[in-house]
């Protein structure tokens, strides 16, 4: 079944060519014009796997459009690729800080951004069989094919850009990784972003965690590192 991708965006020629360039390359497309017609086809079934989100929409902003994504249940974890031409450092830390999987920056490439589309898609799409079943670490638990964790039995809500973060985190417990490493791994396409996305992301992770925060360790001048056994435990897997 093809991947369905909503595309948001006021510039009709423009929303014509996207809509072309990905049926082309196989994806089915919804389009929305505005702010709300997105949120009304991206909460509605079959929910798309991607959003093509424009910042500078006539009715709202693109970065309340991908808050209320986020703050929804049911469109939590649709990666949204922001395509703005907005292209100043503090646009992308609001982006991202508001849920934003890509920012990608106008004028760009239709062939960049279906392979952002794709890589992203892909990402998602991850097969079973190399998820693995579920994590614990104290009291942290992530169950990575139901995209779920918990703190204390307490559940969390991350976005599913916050998940990749924590699960390649959790999956290389002990070992520091640098923020170039992160955004390769994690992000994919380090072009679009810069390290202080990762710095901006840890910290709402940090945040969402609670105590369990803490597990992220600050390298200072590297990166972060995942705790190699839980404090205050003596086992951890």
């Amino acid at each position: 079944m093809s991947a369905l991708v909503l595309i948001v965006e006021d510039e009709p020629d423009l929303l014509e060519t996207l809509e072309y360039n990905l049926q082309k390359e196989g994806y089915a497309t919804r389009v929305a014009p505005d702010g709300a017609s997105a949120l009304n086809e991206a909460f509605r079934e079959p929910f798309p796997d991607l959003v093509l989100l424009d910042l500078m929409l006539p009715d709202m902003s693109g970065n309340e459009v991908c808050r209320q994504l986020r703050a929804n249940p049911a469109t939590l974890a649709i990666p949204v690729i922001m395509v703005t031409a907005r292209s100043e450092e503090v646009d992308r830390v609001v982006g991202f800080e508001v849920g934003a999987d890509d920012y990608v920056v106008k004028p760009y490439s239709p062939r960049e951004l279906l392979l952002r589309v794709r890589a992203i898609l892909r990402r998602s799409a991850a097969p079973e069989a190399l998820q693995a079943e579920q994590l614990r670490f104290g009291a942290l638990v992530v169950d990575e094919l139901g995209h779920r964790v918990w703190v204390s039995e307490q559940e969390v809500t991350l976005t599913a850009l916050e998940f990749r973060l924590l699960t390649t985190l959790l999956s290389r417990k002990g070992r520091v990784q640098s923020r170039d490493r992160l955004l390769d791994d994690v992000w994919g396409l380090d072009a679009v972003v810069t390290p202080r996305t990762v710095d901006t992301h840890v910290k709402r992770l940090r945040e969402k965690l609670g105590d369990a925060g803490a597990c992220i360790e600050t390298i200072r001048g590297v990166g972060y590192r995942f705790l190699s056994e839980p404090k205050g435990a003596g086992e951890s897997r």
